[in-house]
């Protein structure tokens, strides 16, 4: 499975309505650890996604989303199932911390 880039638009569809745990990252292209964690994010939806939906969001360019879960610092990573937030974590994780918060 390929990560899904949300926005306003597809937002409520991919996650509010999503039936699967939904993993967010919200990154900026301008950071250097968000670069780090690209490749890792994009491995854990090769191997996770057909139980999890993996989904970025630019802050930079979906500001009002970024707002809304109060995200301070980059990279955050957020899981949401049912629309609910159910776990988060800041800054650079390896894989297998990234797959822990999804149990």
């Amino acid at each position: 499975m390929s990560v899904i880039s949300l926005n306003e638009k597809n937002f409520e569809e991919e996650v509010l309505k999503s039936e699967k745990p939904v993993f967010i990252d919200f990154w900026a292209s301008w950071c250097g650890p968000c670069r780090m964690m690209s490749p890792v994010v994009d491995e854990l939806a090769e191997e996770m996604g057909d139980s999890v939906k993996v989904c970025k969001i630019n802050i930079d360019e979906e500001n009002n989303l970024a707002v809304k879960y109060n995200v301070m610092s980059i990279p955050t990573f957020i899981i949401l199932k049912n629309g609910k937030e159910v776990n988060r974590s800041v800054g650079v994780q390896d894989k297998e911390e990234l797959k822990n918060m999804l149990k």
